[in-house]
């Protein structure tokens, strides 16, 4: 066992740790600031590794539109509208006013924005938004600010430890003082390989739980652990229900939106049979399911409220009949025609032109728009593996790519315990329902740099409390005592399908209701430690926990909101609605002795109303 002291303590290192870091250390000067990643820091997790067709990162700059010194009260009411009214007016304030701030920072540590000839950033239109605000280097644009924060912080003072992952929090008396540790590189005995973090605040910076789905584009490491901690430890946790999922390239983990829509390829299974009329209102001719295939394109995202989830409904009942989905660029969908779309689409089609061909060429097939429109798509996916130009489709699947609630933040990023902080994905509050693309990497940014400032500002006025060794092995024995029932492979996988097949597109009340019993049963049996190890158990434990707080949170919520399509029956073609304004609520979680309660409470409103 080994002792490591700190002041301020983070966890996670994508970009929100970084930041928090970074912010934290310049605050406080003189302190210790520690930084722990469970893999490689700049090599693992989402920040480091994600890519799409054009990643955004969303800012209110002085001349974004509409303009005018108020203009970031846009943003906010973006924010706040998109997210369905069920988060925090007051956090999309600050992400709003701050987005400013948190761009040049990065611009100014080097991060390649694009820009015009005359020196401004060029920004474009992200799901949601009415007006250009996303800031881009292109599809690695979250990678390139993860380089340029990695490159600051080694100019720093500060202790970064890798390769360990933190498996609890330690609190005392409703204080979180630090936190325990796995070393993932050593080998020997837990005892051996145990790491006790004592700190005077902590901040959690442990992003998403893509691994609690059977398919999601997140790096395999990220199994939510900063939820189930938080969790465990009695924090408070909003909208985890509210996931964003979408049809991503199984392959290559790319999000299948923007020009990769707007081709208009064909939605075809693995015997090339087109399959989305089936699912489809009858009423809907193929003029209109291409139409829809094209503005899929601008909405990525399963949303409600975006008559495109219509798609994603389809996709999912296919897959559920045992079917694999592919994007088929060889060929037309039935009864395309490039004038057949409306007009605002063939305007747009052509605004994104590159490397014109003639309207015959057009007419021809997906790949040739695709050619026209966007070029490096078909570079890129070559370079990974998929060759569309010789004929190969795009395996597809809709795809969990990110968790809209996490730990509940006010507005210094600090949770509901004391000296305890979250930031980026792993926080929740500041998103709703549903969020502007490109606020993830803003959030990341902007509440990264306040949890490091107030974690450290409170850290100056607090002392160390020293954490017992009967704590510690208070905590090694309950790691044991659940080391028993079924192999933590096994379970694993049984999460990811009971998550997989209840909690993802089409949600109901039979479904979830078998999920939470198949969950509740999994933890009853126990989770054993097998060849993957002890950090494998750990992290299949985390996701008992967090499978059981989104079905439970899904089930309490009967209604449709965002990515939350709640049916009737499976069968049903049509979602049950929103009952807006009387469900703008959020459903907040927490450990209560043992149980998991969730509760509704009413979000802080957004408290102004710009001029139109």
């Amino acid at each position: 066992m080994k002792r490591i002291n700190c002041d301020v303590l983070i966890i996670g290192a994508g970009g929100a740790g970084l930041r928090a870091a970074i912010e934290a250390k310049e605050t406080l000067k003189k302190g210790k600031i520690v930084l722990v990643s469970k893999g490689g820091v700049g090599r693992s997790g989402v920040t480091a590794t994600a890519c799409s067709d054009r990643m955004a990162f969303h800012a209110t700059l002085p001349y974004t539109e509409p303009g005018g010194p108020d203009n970031w009260k846009y943003h906010a009411e973006d924010i706040y509208r998109i997210g369905g009214y069920v988060s925090d007016g007051d956090l999309a304030m600050i992400l709003a006013k701050e987005a400013q701030a948190a761009f040049e920072y990065l611009d100014h540590l080097g991060v390649p924005f694009v820009k015009k000839e005359n020196g401004r950033v060029d920004q474009f239109i992200t799901d949601g938004s009415d007006y250009a605000r996303a800031c881009y280097t292109g599809p690695r644009t979250a990678n390139h600010i993860e380089e340029a924060l990695l490159k600051k912080i080694s100019s720093m003072d500060m202790v970064i430890i890798e390769n360990c992952m933190i498996a609890d929090l330690i609190q005392y008396r409703g204080r979180v003082i630090g936190a325990l540790g796995i070393d993932q590189r050593e080998e020997g005995s837990i005892e051996n390989r145990l790491r006790v973090f004592s700190s005077k605040t902590t901040i959690l910076a442990t992003g998403g739980a893509g691994e609690a789905f059977k398919i999601h584009v997140f790096p395999e490491e990220m199994t939510g652990d900063g939820y189930a901690m938080a969790y465990r430890a009695g924090a408070e946790l909003v909208n985890m229900e509210f996931i964003q999922i979408g049809p991503a390239s199984i392959k290559t983990r790319l999000n299948c939106s923007g020009s990769l829509m707007r081709a208009v390829p064909r939605f075809v299974n693995e015997n090339g049979k087109e399959f989305l009329k089936k699912y489809l209102p009858e009423s809907m001719t193929c003029k209109d399911i291409n139409n829809l295939i094209f503005e899929k394109g601008a909405s990525w995202p399963v949303s409600l409220e975006k008559r495109t989830h219509l798609i994603d409904v389809a996709m999912f009942k296919e897959m559920v009949q045992g079917h694999r989905i592919f994007l088929d660029y060889t060929t037309n969908p039935e009864s395309f025609s490039f004038q057949d779309l409306d007009q605002k689409w063939q305007d747009r089609y052509r605004r994104e032109i590159k490397r014109p061909i003639s309207s015959q060429q057009r007419e021809q097939t997906p790949l040739d728009r695709l050619s026209e429109i966007n070029p490096e798509s078909i570079d890129w996916l070559k370079q990974h593996g998929i060759d569309l130009r010789s004929g190969e489709p795009i395996e597809i699947a809709p795809c969990i790519q990110h968790f809209q609630g996490g730990v509940k933040i006010r507005k210094k990023g600090n949770a509901s315990l004391k000296g305890l902080y979250a930031a980026g994905e792993c926080a929740g509050g500041q998103h709703g329902a549903n969020r502007p693309g490109g606020n993830a990497l803003l959030d990341g940014q902007v509440f990264g740099k306040i949890a490091g400032r107030e974690a450290a500002t409170e850290a100056i006025t607090k002392s160390r409390h020293e954490i017992s060794i009967n704590q510690v092995k208070g905590y090694l024995k309950q790691w044991m005592t659940r080391n028993q029932g079924k192999k933590a492979t096994e379970v694993r996988k049984e999460i990811q399908s009971v998550a997989a097949r209840y909690a993802s597109i089409v949600r109901t009340e039979e479904g979830l209701k078998e999920g939470i019993r198949i969950i509740q049963s999994l933890r009853k049996e126990g989770v054993r430690i097998d060849e993957k190890g002890v950090s494998f158990a750990l992290e299949t434990q985390n996701l008992l926990d967090v499978a059981e707080m989104i079905l439970k949170a899904c089930i309490t919520r009967k209604e449709s909101r965002g990515p939350h399509l709640f049916f009737n029956r499976f069968e049903d073609l049509h979602p049950l609605p929103s009952q807006d304004p009387r469900w703008r609520k959020y459903i907040v979680i927490q450990n209560q002795s043992g149980r998991m309660v969730l509760r509704k409470e009413t979000p802080v409103s957004l408290r102004f109303q710009s001029k139109e």
